[in-house]
């Protein structure tokens, strides 16, 4: 995913005018005098404010002795999370990291609006833009912090350029090298890679950071090798390492964000766990639960939780930066994906996402759709990368006096990730259908012990589906529970003394589910589970992704059924789902909606680029 940016050729004093004057939005309410509000100025008029930092603004008001407003951040009263926040005094709070809402297509920095209302009348207000970039776009002077925005210093195409992350270090048989992707520092193969000093110039910062002028960046690396996205063996991963110049990055191996202390609040730097990582697998289980983090040069420091592994899905690449139309496809049999839409977005391509409990590397993040981002395990990066006497890289990091650490950012409430799954709604069809079937089992289900009641709900594993309710002891035998009846998937809802049995009305059931624990996105899997879905997996993968509409298969934990493995798959927003089983060979499905996964573009949205004022000439081609 890396992040493109166009360079306007207009002039710079019209520019200037139109957008930059520095002087405040003031609207007229059309009244005057008489004590009645006229407009609102808002100073500062324009202020770039760092993640995590705050900015006091003032407003005025015109025509009014009445000098009370109203502060909103986007619109609202106070702000968000997301937006960031504002008081009552107009003290802004930047927010932690960067949504994927707040990335305009113009220009690269994501901005909001910080608005004034006059309390004396409404129709008179104010405004300022805020700047909000990340740690991780800022031009840094000496040895750099890794998860940095960087790329090949030719990734360059006319009025476009683009860049990535420069993600983590590693080193091998005593030299060290950034590791990124393929498509940020190679060029998506067209990179020239060689020995010490000879390759590719890698930078800091991007060429997207400095309006496309590789003057104000500077060479921190050069490309060493990469995996050949086109003609490289299976498991195909987008990959890159570029040896690093002397006394260009910190040999500690820090990551900005990801360290284990906070300075004001702030998250320090801090190094991934040392060594080769961990497998998705062991990512999932105990004691890390999913739980993983990155930082990266867009979106900065994110958390989230591991939603598949084992995923088969085909991403598009680009000759060129700017590139309408793909140039070829990559069919990958084996990446991570990881839930949640905010956890990246373009530009955060090369990050490493690392266990949020230890620090310990997972995965090399290299694309996402507008549900999820994507990686190749670690596992299948480093093992490409070895060198004489079969020195494989390893992760450069803490290693004696701390050897893992907590990423402290993800415990800070706006980072914490999201654990639970949101309600969802049963199509009214889908719910006469499991009714007839409910009604039909009933008799025979509730001899089963472990079942203690039963009713129609929503299925968490297919959203806009109906399942039968099934309502369980904790801990009791769900052997002989069946996984769907009549074609209709059950859902288990596992509780102690359940206040009423048998078969419920809709009241009851309403009663019973609040009083359960609000469904996980992932859950650990049960013994056996993983080796049971990789199987019919390994069965059904190539046959399912035939279909229309399915994009990626992988493996995933059952939300109907807790403990259950299932198989995820990844279907194109809008297409038919009736195709889908609710289990294949005895193992659950669980379907998600979503965009293709792409390296640059998240759903339907435009291509995000910059436009930059330059000296004043023709205009250049407006982008497709």
């Amino acid at each position: 995913m890396r992040r493109i940016c166009e360079i306007l050729f207009i002039s710079l004093l019209s520019v200037c005018f139109a957008g930059c004057s520095g002087l405040s939005d003031i609207k007229s309410s059309g009244g005057g005098g008489g004590g009645q509000a006229t407009g609102v100025t808002v100073k500062p008029a324009a202020a770039t404010v760092n993640l995590f930092t705050t900015q006091a603004f003032t407003a005025t008001v015109q025509g009014s002795t009445n000098q009370a407003v109203i502060w909103q951040v986007n619109g609202v009263t106070g702000g968000s999370a997301t937006t960031g926040i504002i008081s009552t005094s107009g003290l802004y709070t930047a927010p932690q990291a960067i949504a994927p809402s707040l990335i305009p297509t113009q220009p690269i920095i994501a901005t909001v609006t910080i608005t004034a209302v006059s309390q004396a009348n409404s129709g008179a207000t104010g405004t300022a833009t805020v700047s909000l970039p990340t740690q991780e776009q800022q031009t840094q002077s000496g040895a750099i912090t890794l998860g940095t925005s960087g790329g090949n210093i030719n990734d360059i195409s006319g009025v476009y350029c683009c860049s990535g992350t420069l993600g983590s270090l590693v080193v091998r048989s005593g030299t060290y090298y950034i590791l990124s992707n393929n498509h940020v520092m190679a060029l998506s193969d067209n990179g020239n890679a060689s020995t010490g000093n000879a390759g590719d110039a890698i930078t800091q910062p991007g060429v997207i950071e400095s309006n496309c002028a590789t003057a104000s960046t500077r060479t921190v690396a050069n490309l060493s090798d990469f995996f050949n996205l086109q003609t490289g063996p299976i498991p195909k991963i987008d990959a890159a390492i570029a040896q690093i110049a002397s006394g260009a990055v910190e040999t500690s191996g820090n990551i900005l964000l990801l360290g284990s202390t906070l300075t004001n609040g702030v998250p320090n730097s801090g190094a991934p766990a040392s060594g080769a990582g961990l497998t998705p697998v062991q990512a999932l289980g105990a004691p890390h639960n999913g739980a993983v983090a990155k930082s990266g040069r867009t979106t900065g420091l994110t958390c989230s939780t591991i939603l598949g592994t084992n995923v088969a899905s085909t991403v598009s690449y680009y000759a060129h930066c700017g590139d309408a139309n793909p140039a070829f496809n990559v069919s990958y049999t084996d990446l991570v994906s990881v839930s949640g839409g905010n956890f990246s977005d373009s530009g955060d391509s090369g990050s490493l996402i690392v266990t949020q409990d230890t620090s310990e590397a997972v995965a090399l993040l290299f694309a996402g759709s507008d549900t999820d981002t994507v990686g190749n395990p670690i596992t299948d990066v480093l093992p490409y990368f070895v060198g004489a006497g079969n020195a494989t890289p390893v992760f450069v990091g803490n290693s004696t006096t701390n050897p893992t650490h907590q990423v402290i950012g993800c415990t800070l409430p706006a980072l914490q990730a999201i654990t639970t799954v949101p309600q969802v709604q049963a199509a009214s069809e889908s719910i006469q259908q499991a009714s007839m079937a409910r009604d039909l089992h009933a008799p025979q289900l509730l001899t089963i012990p472990a079942i203690k009641a039963i009713s129609v709900g929503a299925s968490y594993d297919q959203p806009g589906k109906a399942a039968i309710l099934l309502f369980v002891g904790t801990g009791e035998s769900l052997a002989s529970i069946p996984r769907t009846l009549d074609g209709i998937r059950t859902r288990l809802v596992e509780g102690n003394a359940w206040a009423h049995q048998g078969l419920l009305s809709s009241e009851e059931t309403a009663d019973l589910l609040s009083a359960a624990s609000r469904p996980q996105i992932v859950y650990p899997f049960q013994p056996g589970e993983y080796l049971r879905a990789k199987s019919v997996h390994s069965a059904h993968v190539a046959e399912l992704l035939k279909q229309p509409g399915i994009l990626g298969v992988g493996i995933t934990s059952s939300v109907d059924s807790p403990g259950e493995a299932a198989l995820l798959i990844y279907v194109s927003r809008g297409a038919s789902q009736e195709n889908i089983p609710a289990e294949i060979d005895g193992l659950r499905t669980r379907v998600r909606e979503t965009s293709p996964f792409t390296t640059g573009r998240r759903g339907n949205e435009p291509v995000h680029s910059c436009r930059m004022p330059v000296a004043s000439s023709q205009l250049a081609a407006t982008k497709p």
